[in-house]
């Protein structure tokens, strides 16, 4: 995606709308800094929520900040916290993200009061333009009795001001479970703390950098993608109940049998970076019979390589975004790194999702084709039903000339302003051999409309009561075995005059 005004208008509005309130009361089943094993067992979502979980100022620029040294950790693990303040001391709380009777958060765990110190300023890598913070470690934080999750780490210093830092407990066993998977490269990808992210540095594209590293704050409130792209579909598919797992991309990159026996891949709002490892587990896990849901757009599009940090392996997120630039595109050109559709090696994203980034800027409403499509039976809709603003900032669809699915289906077929023009995107589902579903959504806000008016854009009520519903059927039909068996897809590309 290109960075453009537009865009950046859409994810502050979103961000302000719902940023990473500073809780003076206990929250029920909270874990004090060295407190025991918790004993019992109320069902997660059932436990008493925290609604005060949300930055409640955000200060000034270095008021307060702060990253983890692990991205994601196993129930029990440790990872360190590194925290720069201006103010002489801060604490830390740990809130785990679901939907507790709609507080959608839980607080497990809070630190006490931290002497703060100011850290060292950015470092910069002149070759790749990589920042990084080289800073010391501020406190050490054990994860025992944390279930598997999406956390946020509330940083709060004297003075007030507050960050997250994002941290994924991952699932130690994802059998017979809907995996939900944080989009932690494309966060990354467009960190701007420091000055630089793959986009852009201080001069515009052409000082963007080629590589950025976890070992740095994210920018704005530090859980902006999370919450913009993927918080209020967390909080759906705990309230429904179904069995989840958690994992990262770099999880997806690092664990080979990490969706082996898995029900179901969740992909969310914005999960644009992936690596050749985590599409071909993704691949293979769909060949497997493992559905597989892309409730966003522009997803896989632009290919990345890992590589090592100081502080460690699959830390670095590589992406030249120009194989001429690359200098693996002459050595190894299927690691080369750029859109996957593009030269040295064009493999499109369309084989796996079933359609492909397509436009941006988007604007539409998103518009039913098949109003029989199986999910989207009890919702009331007919052909043509429109849903405003439904539809951007980017939009996906089919692919002329493929490689498209046979078997796909295309069940949304909206309309758009694309750019200065006109466009038509899609929605898709098609179905495997192995029995696997997959959905697209097409629209990089569907998740966003979970949130109803607060989404903006001038989505409504209907809208959210639709991707609501939409997306609960969805989670609940993933999780109970292969899709494709009870909902084979019905192709119709012929009838749409665009041949796969």
């Amino acid at each position: 995606m290109l960075r453009v005004p537009v865009a950046l208008a859409l994810v502050s509005a979103l961000v302000l709308a719902g940023a990473c309130s500073t809780s003076r009361r206990p929250s029920g089943g909270e874990r004090p800094a060295n407190a025991g094993a918790a004993v019992a067992e109320t069902p997660e979502n059932a436990k008493p929520g925290t609604a005060d979980w949300q930055v409640r100022r955000k200060g000034a620029e270095h008021e307060i900040e702060g990253y983890a040294d692990r991205v994601s950790v196993l129930p029990g693990q440790s990872f360190r916290l590194f925290v720069s303040t201006t103010t002489s001391g801060f604490s830390a709380e740990a809130f785990r993200m679901g939907w507790y009777g709609g507080a959608n958060a839980r607080r497990v765990w809070r630190s006490g009061q931290v002497a703060g110190v100011r850290q060292a300023a950015a470092l910069i890598d002149r070759k790749t333009r990589t920042v990084s913070a080289p800073w010391r470690p501020s406190l050490t934080v054990a994860t025992a009795g944390w279930p598997a999750g999406s956390y946020l780490v509330r940083l709060t210093a004297v003075s007030g001001a507050q960050r997250c830092v994002p941290v994924t407990v991952r699932s130690p066993d994802t059998a017979g479970r809907v995996v939900v998977l944080n989009a932690t490269t494309t966060w990354q990808a467009y960190n701007m703390w420091g000055g630089h992210d793959l986009y852009e540095g201080p001069s515009g594209y052409d000082d963007r950098s080629y590589a950025v590293s976890f070992d740095r704050p994210y920018d704005k409130t530090g859980a902006g993608k999370f919450l913009t792209y993927e918080q209020p579909a967390i909080a759906l598919a705990e309230k429904a109940g179904v069995p989840l797992a958690y994992a990262t991309d770099n999880d997806l990159h690092s664990d080979p049998a990490l969706l082996s026996k898995a029900r179901g891949l969740l992909t969310l709002g914005h999960d644009e970076y992936w690596s050749s490892a985590m599409r071909q587990r993704a691949t293979q896990a769909r060949d497997h019979g493992v559905n597989i849901a892309f409730l966003g757009a522009n997803a896989v599009n632009r290919h990345i390589r890992f590589e090592t940090t100081p502080l460690g392996t699959d830390r670095l997120v590589v992406c030249y975004k120009d194989s001429s630039a690359d200098p693996v595109a002459r050595t190894d050109p299927a690691e080369s790194t750029q859109d996957w559709r593009l030269p040295p090696k064009p493999r499109p994203e369309s084989d796996i999702i079933g359609i492909q980034y397509m436009c941006f800027p988007a604007e539409g409403a998103f518009t039913v084709y098949r109003p029989d499509f199986w999910l989207f039976r009890g919702t009331g809709v007919r052909a043509g039903t429109r849903f405003p603003g439904m539809v951007g900032p980017e939009a996906d669809a089919i692919a002329p000339g493929g490689p498209t699915p046979p078997t796909l289906e295309i069940v949304g077929r909206p309309p758009i302003s694309c750019g200065t023009g006109t466009a038509v995107a899609h929605a898709s589902y098609y179905t495997t051999r192995s029995g696997a579903g997959v959905f697209a959504t097409g629209t990089m806000r569907w998740v966003c409309a979970m949130r109803g008016r607060a989404c903006g854009h001038g989505v409504d009520e209907a809208g959210r009561a639709f991707t609501m519903r939409v997306t609960d059927t969805l989670v609940r039909a993933m999780a109970a075995g292969p899709l494709g068996r009870s909902h084979p897809s019905r192709p119709n590309s012929k009838e749409l005059a665009i041949a796969p």
